[in-house]
């Protein structure tokens, strides 16, 4: 039987690598959702500067370097309830299939528990999610427009008592959609890869070299998997009603889909992929190398008697 350490340590592990990582990334993530929605916007035939530079620029000309780290709080907030989640489930799911049948899992089976463990968490983290995009964009909206929220507690308490609570999982179906092939292309990629370079070298055990390789192909396969859901679920979750109609400016995920493609064609799924690379692919990175240091350290393996 394992112990309380042992069944806890995978949840703990997954939110301090998963904090970790976004302490190191927040900036580009900032300007990810700064390229999508100004994309949007020119969609919509606003002449506005979509250049990644340029949005580099302004962020510091009108918000300073600090402006890079807006909404820290509500990112911070998401990693304790989405990775803790998505990585502790996916460590823990694979833990007991080795206690019970002595053995890794096999492809097919990293793949569903890599999906169950992505859906999981994307429904545990969408408020702070949803927070944390309204915070990134809320400085391209018309001053009169604008949320203004203090902090991420500040933002969930209004927008429950504004919005009603339903609201906090606004956008939630790409978010499970890019959480599920978030989880897939990285957990499931870096444990085939790692899986494979250790056979293929013949040492019978993983060396760094072995994580880092992984974790880069992880990093890219995250950035093009991810990307077009997370795309939409920008758009949905900082949406408002027009003052003159009252209405959204999408009715739902396929609305949102077909309209990004009307405006802004296919390539427009994937606007912004280097900057989004950069943040994911880092991200993964570190997530994936923290997790599995930390993991080295608190459950070193068992001498056999």
């Amino acid at each position: 039987m394992p112990t309380w350490f042992e069944l806890v340590s995978p949840f703990l592990i997954g939110g301090i690598s998963g904090c970790t990582a976004t302490t190191f990334v927040q900036p580009m993530d900032t300007v990810k959702v700064r390229i999508q929605v100004r994309s949007e916007l020119k969609g919509q035939g606003q002449s506005i500067n979509v250049s990644t530079l340029d949005i580099i620029k302004d962020i510091i000309k009108t918000e300073g370097p600090f402006g890079f780290y807006k909404g820290i709080g509500a990112a911070l907030l998401r990693q304790v309830t989405y990775a803790t989640t998505r990585l502790g489930l996916y460590r823990a799911i694979d833990d007991h299939y080795k206690r019970t049948h002595g053995r890794s899992m096999i492809f097919w089976e990293r793949c569903l528990a890599s999906s169950f463990s992505g859906f999981v968490g994307s429904i545990v983290g969408n408020p702070a999610d949803l927070c944390l995009v309204r915070f990134q964009a809320d400085t391209l909206l018309p001053e009169a427009q604008r949320r203004n929220y203090k902090n991420v507690f500040d933002a969930l308490y209004r927008i429950v008592s504004e919005e009603g609570l339903l609201t906090l999982w606004r956008g939630s179906l790409p978010t499970v959609i890019r959480a599920i092939a978030m989880n897939l292309s990285m957990l499931t990629t870096y444990d085939q890869i790692k899986d494979i370079i250790v056979s293929l070298h013949g040492k019978g055990k993983e060396d760094y070299s072995d994580k880092l390789l992984s974790s880069a192909a992880a990093g890219i396969g995250c950035a093009i998997a991810s990307l077009p859901p997370d795309n939409l679920k920008t758009k949905l979750q900082r949406m408002k009603k027009d003052p003159n109609t009252g209405q959204f400016p999408y009715k739902n995920i396929g609305d949102c889909f077909f309209k990004t493609i009307q405006r802004e064609g296919v390539t427009g799924l994937w606007v912004g992929l280097p900057v989004f690379y950069t943040r994911v692919g880092p991200h993964a990175m570190i997530t994936l190398l923290v997790q599995d240091t930390l993991t080295q350290m608190w459950n070193p393996p068992k001498k056999k008697n």
